[in-house]
């Protein structure tokens, strides 16, 4: 047996092993969930990641509410631009109500 088999047979595991670390690392890298060593998966999130998602829930749910209201008033602007006979008296109180 020459000197070279066990030089060989380290080289193909430590080229294995560099090979497993670069996959996990561009898998982590890009966001995939990553593998353990006996092949179940380890989903990494930030800690403060359900905080941000209650957050912009929230966020979105005003915003929502928001784009409801400001619809109704420009559908009440539209009505009072396009009116043709409205009084002075019924103008101002739908002014008022907008208010």
């Amino acid at each position: 047996m020459s000197i070279g088999a066990p030089a060989f047979i380290l080289a193909i595991v430590a080229m294995s092993m560099i090979g497993w670390m670069a996959t996990t690392w561009m898998r982590a890298k890009h966001g995939y969930p990553v593998e353990n060593e006996w092949g179940g998966t380890v989903h990494r999130t930030a800690p403060d990641t359900d905080r941000k998602i209650t957050l912009l829930e929230s966020d979105n749910a005003k915003l929502a509410d928001q784009i409801t209201r400001l619809e109704d008033r420009i559908s009440v602007l539209e009505r009072i631009a396009t009116e043709a006979n409205g009084g002075a008296a019924q103008l101002a109180d739908q002014i008022e109500r907008l208010r």
